[in-house]
Order: C-alpha cells, then sequence, then structure tokens
C-alpha cells in the first residue's frame, strides 16, 4: 500500500473521538469533488455502509472491495474503504454471510470500516478518474467525449454596502470557498448600485443605522455563480465576509451556467477525455506506452489497427467504454483507449472508418484514480488514505497468443 498524511484526531478512554473528522465530513469532501448529480441514471454511489457521525482516521482507497481488499482495509486498520466500483450495483434480496455481497458487508461492518462507492460521478468529475487515467499516460488531459450537459450552478444575489472595503471582503470571501468560477476564468461577479432600506428590530446589532430608526443604505447587488455542492461552503464565506449583521442573500438555481473551471476544458463534465499528444507515435508504439504507463496484468494491453498508422489525437474512457466508440469517431480521434472491447464491436467499428482502437484492462484504466482520490482526502481532509495496490483484475492466466515461440 501507499499512503498519504496522517491526521491529528484523538479519541479518550471511552473512544469518543476529540478533533477527529468524521465519516459525514469525509462524504461532504467527497460528494464536492465528485458531486453526486453526475452520475448516470443507472448507477449506485455513496455511502454503503457506515455512521456518518464516527471518526475516521485511516481510509483505503481501491477500484473494487473485494474479499482481499477487505481484508487488507482492516489490516491496515481502515474506518473507511472507498471504492470505484458500487458493491451493491444490483439489487439483492439478502445480505446474509453465505451471500459474496452479505459476506464482504458483515466483515466490514464486525470490523468498524465504512463502505463508500464513488463511480460515474468520479467518472465524470473534473479531476476525476479520466484526468488520472489521461496524466498516467502523460497526456494533458482535454475536453470531455461525452459531455455530461449538466451545466446545473447556484447563482448567488447578495446585498452589500456600496463601498470598495465591503465589495472587497465579500468578494475575497466567497471566492476562497469556490465561487465564481466559470469555464476557466475564476473571480467572475457582476454589481449593479441600489438602494437597501431596513429597520434594526430590538435586540439586533447594527452594523449601520440604529435600532427602532428606518435606514436608507446605498448598496450593490453583488451577483456570482458557485456548483451546487459548494452551497454549504459558499454561505458560511457570504456570512463571514459580509459586514451585516445579517447579510441578504438569494441563491437561484440556474441551468444554463457554464462550467467552473479552471483551465481550457476543465469546467466541462462529462465521460472520457480528447487529449493530443506533443509528439506523433505510431500504433505500436503507443501501445507500448500505455503497457509502461498502466499498472502490470495478466492480460496485459492489445490494440486494433495499423501498427504502423500515426496517432495525433487521443480519445479515452476508463473502465467499460466500448458505447463511446461513435463519440471518439465524431471526436476525430486516432485512436480509442478504453477497456472490455469485444469482438463484433470493434470488428464493425473498425470497417465502419473509426478510428483504431487500445483495448487494456478494466482495472488497469481505472486504478491511477485510486491516487488521485487518497491525494484530496490526505490534503483536506487531514487523515492517513492509502491507496491498496493490490490488484483486483479478474484476468490471472494468459497462454499462446501471437509472440510465444511455438514448438
Amino acid at each position: 500500500m501507499t499512503s498519504g498524511t496522517s491526521g491529528t484526531g484523538s479519541t479518550t478512554g471511552d473512544g469518543a473521538a476529540t478533533g477527529a473528522t468524521t465519516l459525514g465530513e469525509i462524504i461532504a469532501l467527497l460528494e464536492e469533488a465528485y458531486p453526486p448529480r453526475l452520475a448516470e441514471s443507472w448507477d449506485r454511489v455513496g455511502l454503503v455502509a457506515g455512521d456518518r457521525s464516527a471518526p475516521v482516521r485511516t481510509v483505503v482507497v481501491a477500484v473494487d472491495a473485494t474479499d482481499a481488499v477487505v481484508e487488507h482495509a482492516l489490516s491496515a486498520g481502515a474506518d473507511l474503504l472507498l471504492v470505484h466500483h458500487p458493491p451493491l450495483m444490483k439489487g439483492v434480496h439478502s445480505v446474509a454471510t453465505d451471500t459474496p455481497k452479505g459476506r464482504l458487508l458483515h466483515r466490514l461492518i464486525a470490523g468498524g470500516c465504512a463502505l463508500y462507492a464513488a463511480h460515474t460521478n468520479a467518472d465524470s468529475a473534473r479531476p476525476g478518474v479520466n484526468d488520472a487515467l489521461a496524466e498516467a499516460l502523460g497526456l494533458a488531459p482535454g475536453r470531455p467525449l461525452v459531455p455530461s450537459g449538466d451545466g446545473t450552478v447556484d447563482r448567488w444575489v447578495v446585498t452589500v454596502p456600496h463601498n470598495d472595503d465591503d465589495v472587497d471582503a465579500l468578494l475575497s470571501s466567497v471566492f476562497a470557498a469556490g465561487a465564481g468560477r466559470m469555464s476557466g476564468y475564476t473571480e467572475c461577479s457582476f454589481s449593479v448600485a441600489g438602494t437597501g432600506r431596513f429597520r434594526p428590530g430590538s435586540g439586533t446589532n447594527p452594523t449601520i443605522g440604529s435600532v427602532g430608526e428606518p435606514e436608507s443604505v446605498e448598496e450593490l447587488r453583488v451577483e456570482f455563480v458557485a456548483p451546487p455542492e459548494l452551497r454549504s461552503a459558499v454561505r458560511r464565506a457570504v456570512i463571514e465576509g459580509h459586514p451585516y449583521e445579517v447579510p441578504a442573500m438569494d441563491v437561484l438555481v440556474n441551468h444554463a451556467g457554464p462550467g467552473p473551471g479552471p483551465g481550457p476544458g476543465a469546467g466541462d463534465t462529462g465521460l472520457g477525455r480528447v487529449c493530443e499528444l506533443e509528439e506523433p507515435l505510431t500504433l505500436a508504439e503507443f501501445t507500448e506506452l500505455v503497457a509502461e504507463r498502466l499498472p502490470a496484468t495478466t492480460w496485459g494491453v492489445r490494440a486494433a489497427g495499423d501498427p504502423e498508422a500515426l496517432v495525433r489525437r487521443v480519445a479515452l474512457c476508463g473502465g467499460s467504454g466500448d458505447s463511446l466508440l461513435g463519440a471518439a469517431r465524431a471526436a476525430g480521434a486516432d485512436v480509442y483507449i478504453t477497456g472490455d472491447l469485444r469482438h463484433h464491436v470493434v470488428d464493425e467499428h473498425l470497417r465502419e472508418g473509426g478510428p483504431m482502437v487500445v483495448d487494456a484492462a478494466h482495472w488497469a484504466l481505472e486504478f491511477p484514480w485510486c491516487a488521485q482520490v487518497a491525494g484530496l482526502l490526505a490534503e483536506r481532509a487531514g487523515v492517513e488514505a492509502m491507496v491498496c495496490d493490490l490488484r483486483t483484475d479478474p484476468w490471472t492466466v494468459a497462454a499462446g497468443g501471437e509472440r510465444r515461440p511455438r514448438r
């Protein structure tokens, strides 16, 4: 296992947490990074088992929750096992210990370890699974292969006294919380002047005016956007950065908002990525690069196409991506890398003039994300976050093949 930094929480003699990060706080961070609204409609993401009020000091991250991974997490003293693939994707009628899924859940619960899954929401998020895959291959993550179409953002409207100090303090506070980002731009806002009127009541402590007396103040109506998952953080930032005892604020849901950015294309969520090689490679060379950069599996990496054809534009999708073959063609990709490709699908795709394909192991394509999310938790939650490096690719034996010398 590889690890991140450890937290500083401690426990009292009866085991109660003192200063430890709670599971609920970890989930809030994960759902800010990988919003559940980005998950596909058929997906089942989120908390599988665990108490949101329980303290978390150690997290183990893996692609799959297998028996070996669960035992590894418990041996490491993990309070949370964070996986990519939801173990309860399809409906079950029993979680008895004599069923495979029930056995895992009982083992985790008995060991005091929660279970959480971030799946297609992590695939579409920026950064997410596909960004980690691109970076593992030495590519700059480009635009999504299939944009999510989820442009939902909150539009905030806050009134503040019309002077530079108060306006600057408010905007600095909300920008620090992640507001004001639009398609690669940051610190974006709009303001218009107006007049605010109010009468402070008994028991109030007005910044401007006197209790019981009507007041009229020249104010600015300040507007900015923020992702819905930051709503609580932005509200706190408005209160902390505003001079008034009770700031006036409205939150409007805007379904036509641009992504938050930053960076070219980084504000656009969706499945897959379209990337450019700095220097062209042949398909054979690119396939070797993929094999070198991804974790090794028994199956390895294979490609379909002319070995000497040049590759410049790369489309990619971690996991099972044959449904995006048409999108890779529409993107003008020279090659498409994904997993779980099938004979007839690839054959017809190539005969229809689609880009060449590289097929790698499903697990290997998604494994780079584990380090990404472990780093996020170590940095922002102050917990010990470890990547489980047990290979959970199910294929364990390979034989034959064209390169094998024959007797």
